[in-house]
């Protein structure tokens, strides 16, 4: 249940950073630098929990050693009593135990990041891209439960209303930690309206996540890149502005080729093309790094390949299965209005689990 010799170290070792940050927070000199106090705050508030949790600890197992002096009193009720009080202080001790065990799991990098997400209808044809809605409308809805900000980069609808491609940025609090595992093949099962007979078809869209990358993490040389302007193309390929705003920015070594033209203004169009062109290159290069850690990738939730099928959504049934981790749930309608936190927590828990019992 305790900690063994490295995790004591640890937790010494965050408990003085902590205690550290503390102080150069109150010196006046921090505090007239903008950037470093900024960068320290941050600092200060993500080991809070950490701190806080294990001072909990500390004062459950003082509670256990008082409560253990009254089993030897020689009044058996109260020793009774003291038996019940221990069993609970034990239960709590466990529960903040494994708390702090994965508040000590090695952090994530991205996790904090914002996110450029990619929804995409695959096999189905009208079919995929009304359920290429329909997840766009679940993710927005659960970016509004949890106050983040959502905007939409670039958008491909269909006359029937529903999406060939849609690439949103989703700001706010540790969102890549939330939404890391939707990467993959999303299939629907359900009767579409336009099918008279009622029968049930299978169709299918597929969902990139990606850290958003700041301008210093990946820096594009203008020279790499090939920028051309047209005019915004509607349903049908009828032109729906009379200037040139649209923006296709091809990536001249890569191949990768983003187009944008959801926006009015052409420099508005082409900003959004390089934050969707700095995203997708982040993420070439941490995948072309990360070949070398295969083993490791397979190992974890889904091995992060957009080509595979994670999760079946089945309106008949009102049923969703994340086919990663045996998942089963029968309440999709809620979850596809955004009701999304049963889902991705416990994809979350069965990581750490996982990396849990990868460090024992």
């Amino acid at each position: 249940m305790g900690f063994d010799q490295n995790m004591m170290l640890k937790i010494k070792e965050i408990k003085q950073k902590y205690e550290d940050i503390s102080r150069l927070l109150t010196d006046p000199a921090i505090f007239s630098n903008k950037d470093e106090y900024s960068r320290l705050a941050r600092a200060h508030a993500n080991l809070m929990e950490f701190v806080n949790t294990y001072d909990k600890l500390c004062h459950v197992q003082a509670s256990k050693d008082s409560v253990q002096i009254a089993l030897h009193d020689d009044d058996e009720e109260l020793v009774a009593l003291a038996r019940e009080e221990l069993s609970i202080l034990t239960d709590k001790e466990e529960e903040i135990t494994n708390r702090l065990k994965i508040l000590l799991l090695p952090k994530d990098p991205k996790d904090e990041k914002n996110v450029i997400m990619e929804i995409r209808a695959g096999t189905g044809g009208g079919e995929a891209a009304l359920f290429a809605a329909d997840l766009f409308r679940m993710y927005a809805h659960f970016a509004e439960r949890k106050g983040w900000q959502m905007e939409i980069l670039s958008s491909n609808e269909t006359e029937l209303g529903g999406l060939k491609e849609i690439i949103v940025s989703i700001e706010g609090k540790g969102i890549y930690s939330r939404l890391k595992f939707e990467s993959g093949v999303h299939r629907v099962q359900r009767v579409p309206e336009t099918e008279a007979s009622g029968r049930i078809h299978t169709s299918a869209a597929t969902v990139a996540v990606l850290p958003e990358a700041e301008e210093v993490e990946v820096e594009i040389n203008p020279l790499d890149i090939r920028v051309d302007v047209f005019r915004s193309q509607g349903h049908g390929g009828q032109s729906v502005n009379t200037t040139d705003s649209a923006v296709r920015i091809t990536h001249i070594s890569t191949g990768m080729v983003v187009t944008c033209q959801d926006e009015k203004s052409q420099l508005k169009n082409k900003d959004k093309a390089l934050k969707i062109l700095r995203a997708r290159l982040l993420d070439k290069y941490q995948s072309e790094q990360h070949e070398e850690l295969a083993e490791t990738r397979r190992s974890q939730i889904g091995s992060g390949d957009r080509s595979e099928r994670i999760r079946t959504y089945n309106f008949p049934q009102n049923r969703l299965t994340d086919h990663r981790i045996d998942l089963t749930l029968y309440h999709l309608d809620r979850i596809i209005n955004g009701d999304m936190d049963e889902v991705i927590d416990t994809l979350v828990t069965t990581e750490q689990t996982r990396l849990l019992g990868a460090q024992i």
